[in-house]
């Protein structure tokens, strides 16, 4: 890059600046979030992670400088948005994993849903879950929502793993079935406004040897 390319002292100081503030506006918008899944902390998070960005573009053109931030962001590997600027419909894709860790806790839990609904039904005999992990995960999914399973995840012996939400935006909605039989087949990234990704790996503590990578 040629010296006049370069951005000037001046603007590497804005950029900082810029990194500043946008850290005050993450920290006010975690602090006031109304869920795990605010879209201010959202909104926040990316701002951020883009101001931090731009200083370090600046900081490496002007002064041959790193930062040693590194901040995870999902919407990197997501193409430009290429959806309709006024959405009339929208797809909402989640996806969770979870790790069978107790599975006694996860029989036992099965076991008595089978029980209760058996005495409801007023059977000589409530389904017997027995040993099968399979038939208790049947029973647990088909009795409770996928956001109390996540909310409880612990009382049915379960971990949580990565967990993502996409939020796809439409012209129009599907007619009905169209896509039941291949649900996330034709979910096109670029017709995804938001989303919102948890992960242990956004958790992780750089180690004290932290390699630099060249930027």
């Amino acid at each position: 890059m040629s010296d006049a390319a370069q951005p000037t002292a001046a603007e590497v100081r804005a950029a900082a600046e810029a990194v500043k503030a946008a850290l005050d506006r993450h920290l006010e918008a975690v602090e006031r979030r109304s869920g795990d899944d605010d879209p201010a902390v959202y909104e926040a998070f990316n701002a951020l992670a883009a101001a931090a960005e731009a200083y370090d573009e600046r900081l490496y053109d002007r002064y041959d400088e790193v930062t040693p931030f590194e901040i995870p962001g999902a919407d990197d590997s997501l193409p430009p948005y290429a959806g309709p600027e006024e959405p009339h419909a929208l797809s909402v894709l989640i996806r969770r994993d979870y790790a069978v860790v107790e599975p006694k806790r996860l029989l036992a839990q099965a076991q008595r849903i089978a029980d209760l609904e058996g005495d409801e039904d007023g059977a000589d005999a409530a389904p017997v879950v027995g040993a099968s992990t399979h038939a208790a995960l049947g029973v647990l999914f088909g009795e409770y929502e996928p956001d109390e399973i996540a909310s409880r995840h612990k009382e049915f012996g379960l971990e949580e793993g990565d967990s993502t939400l996409w939020v796809s935006a439409a012209e129009e909605l599907p007619d009905p079935g169209e896509w039941l039989n291949a649900p996330f087949e034709h979910a096109d990234p670029e017709q995804i406004v938001c989303r919102f990704d948890v992960s242990a790996v956004f958790d992780d503590e750089p180690d004290d040897g932290m390699e630099q990578q060249d930027a």
